[in-house]
This record gives structure tokens, sequence and C-alpha cells, in this order.
């Protein structure tokens, strides 16, 4: 089988977006606590991080934490907690040597407070890597982000900063969490779901979707080479008509 490195680089998606799905259900398959799908979640995380920079993506998304993920007992939520505190500070050093950049969307108001420092610290701390970015989505939800986005700019439109007419599909754009970020060429689903559950609804209009079904803690090279190349083979329209297909009469 061959290796998309094989392949030309400009066909390795520059941004590739994950829904990290399943953690639970590969616990539950084998009588373990859902903390320890969790757990091995991180690992398949960090796989991921490093073969994605191995294969030439130059950023990838993960959804981490939902706006939604709040309703889950409160004993999941701690050890959930818990995770993210241990991957910032066993691994950031190792990112930030590895030139890894750091970014951190979602909402943060309302955090435990030494969980927003280490958001800080991460991103403060990798801003100048010009590696691979690893963008966390973190007590995100693409709704809130969007209605976020909307707060900000009839803020501006009050103040006088912005006119009404000036509202544009660019202009709500720059207002989102990371509007200097292109937005995902793939975006990845794992064990099996196949619905975006309020990921990046705004960014991925124009998104190749790809579901797998394995869950998250299986994950690997291997399975993100898949869907690489699933990627490879469709063509990318954005709402017209590539040569090809014109040529065709499509």
């Amino acid at each position: 089988m061959a290796d998309v490195s094989d392949n030309a680089k400009s066909a390795v998606p520059h941004h590739v977006a994950i829904i990290m799905d399943g953690n639970g259900r590969w616990a539950a398959a084998r009588g373990l606590p859902r903390v320890e799908g969790h757990r091995r979640g991180v690992d398949a995380l960090r796989r991921t991080i490093r073969s994605a920079g191995e294969m030439g993506v130059k950023i990838i998304t993960v959804f981490s934490f939902s706006s939604e993920n709040w309703s889950r007992p409160a004993a999941e939520i701690g050890e959930l907690m818990g995770l993210l505190r241990r991957f910032i500070r066993n691994d950031l050093a190792e990112l930030h040597k590895s030139g890894v950049r750091v970014r951190i969307i979602g909402e943060r108001a309302g955090l435990e407070a030494d969980i927003g420092r280490l958001l800080v610290e991460a991103e403060e701390l990798t801003k100048d890597n010009t590696g691979l970015t690893l963008v966390v989505a973190f007590n995100y939800g693409a709704r809130q982000e969007i209605a976020r986005a909307a707060q900000r700019m009839a803020e501006d439109v009050a103040q006088g900063k912005l006119k009404p007419e000036d509202i544009t599909i660019d202009t709500l754009g720059g207002f989102l969490d990371a509007p200097d970020l292109p937005d995902p060429d793939l975006v990845i689903r794992t064990s099996g779901e196949q619905r975006l559950s309020n990921f990046l609804l705004w960014q991925s209009a124009y998104s190749e979707l790809v579901f797998v079904p394995v869950h998250w803690p299986d994950f690997d090279r291997a399975v993100l080479e898949g869907a690489i190349r699933e990627y490879q083979q469709r063509e990318r329209r954005f709402g017209g008509l590539t040569a090809k297909t014109a040529q065709a009469g499509s």
C-alpha cells in the first residue's frame, strides 16, 4: 500500500480537522472505565500530531471538548480536565521543541483559572513556531462561535465602526475565533458516526468529509493515510465545475 508521501505534496491537505469520537465505546468494548478510553485517546492524539507533520499537513484542528460536553457526569468532566492539564504540562515542551504552534479556539469565559492560564501559556510559548499548527477546539461549539462573531460585529455597528450594509461573508468570517487560519480541506470523524456535531460549521462549508469506523483510541498513521488517500481521489469543485467535469458536460 503506497504511502501518501509517494503522491504529489500538493495533494496532501493543507488543513485537516478531526472529530475525535469513540473513546467511551472503545473502553466499553473492553470492559474498561470510560476514563481509560480518554487516556488512550490522548495517546492517539500524540501519534496523529507526529504523523500529520511527517506527511506534510500544515494545520490540524482537533475537537477536544465541546460546549455540550458539560452535560456529562461531573466525575467524567473532572477526569477530562485532568487529562487536559497533564497533556499541556507533559507535552507542551515536546511540542515546542518540535516547532509546533498551538492555537486554542472556543469560549474561555467561565473556565477554571488554572485551565485558562495553561491555554494562554501554550499559545504564548509556541506563537513564533513555524512547524505544524495544532488548533485545539476546547469548550467549543460552532453555533456558539458564530453567535459570538455576530455579537462582536453588532458591537462594531453600534459603535459606528461598521455599517450594516458593509457586512459580508468575509466580514463575518473575520470575527470568528481564528480568522487568519484557512478553512479545513478535510474533516475526519472517527467511530463511524456521520455528522459534524456542531464542529466548524462555518469553516467546513466546502471541506471534504471522511468518516472512518475505528474508535479514536485506535486511530493511527495508517488510518490517517487512508483518509487522505480518499481525499486525494475527490474533485473539489467549491460549487463550480472543474475543467474535467466541464469538458464532460456535467
